[in-house]
């Protein structure tokens, strides 16, 4: 059983093919890693896994596609996404809830904890998995704006966390932020995946092999390489991964 099949998927919007005949399958407890340039339908394959392309107009989605052991097309999308964690390219923290607050709301909607005592132990968690605790633990009632984006971007991570999802989404989670937060980020992904299994985009080969079990290569909507990590950046089988290792596209 994997987290994530899908089958020969194709979506379109409109008359324009966004995804061309998908074919993965994602371990559980696993980091999976979807590279490619600019445009070339991460971004999008992130947003059906969690039937957020639910909200673009004239979305078309053919093939076939088991979420968490569900069939995604049929089944109930506010259900999924209570398992399913997402952070964002652009750290977007609740302004007008404090630190604590931000984390403690996805646990308290999700029903992951509802007792005082709950919610202050997962919050905790949550921050320590985000690797944000230390730095915020005297702050808790502090707001977000008061912090870097960087740590706005782990306190992202920690209300996904919160929630304790079955999967977790991230796209391109560390664009927008410093080299020490995105290094933090980084050994946050890595330390979760016994935990939750991971879904990530990224542009930047280097990231991708420091925290990657599996690696899939999109170009203009298609999967042109896939496999473990070792194997894609020891033995890339194609030019258009080549070339994307070393930063020409």
């Amino acid at each position: 059983m994997f987290a994530v099949e899908m089958n020969n998927v194709n979506l379109y919007i409109g008359d324009k093919r966004i995804l061309k005949d998908i074919t993965v399958k994602i371990p559980y407890n696993s980091v999976f890693v979807v590279m490619g340039s600019s445009g070339s339908g991460k971004t999008t394959l992130l947003k059906l896994i969690n039937r957020l392309v639910d909200f673009i107009d004239g979305v078309r989605v053919l093939g076939d596609i088991r979420v968490l052991g569900f069939n995604l097309l049929d089944h109930d999308p506010y259900e999924l996404r209570k398992n399913i964690g997402m952070v964002f390219q652009e750290p977007n923290p609740f302004p007008h809830l404090t630190i604590y607050e931000n984390v403690a709301i996805a646990a308290r909607i999700n029903g992951v904890a509802k007792k005082r005592e709950e919610l202050e132990e997962v919050v905790k968690w949550a921050l320590e998995k985000a690797m944000l605790w230390d730095e915020v633990k005297n702050r808790l009632q502090d707001y977000p704006h008061q912090l870097s984006g960087g740590q706005r971007q782990r306190l992202c991570l920690a209300r996904a966390l919160a929630m304790k999802p079955k999967l977790l989404l991230l796209d391109e989670p560390t664009a927008n932020i410093d080299p020490v937060n995105a290094r933090k980020l980084e050994e946050a992904i890595v330390s979760l995946k016994d935990e939750v299994t991971i879904v990530m985009v990224t542009h930047l080969p280097h990231q991708a092999a420091r925290v990657a079990d599996y690696v899939a290569v999109l170009f203009e909507g298609k999967v042109v390489e896939h496999g473990s990590a070792q194997k894609v950046f020891l033995h890339p089988s194609t030019e258009i991964a080549k070339k994307l290792l070393r930063g020409e596209i």
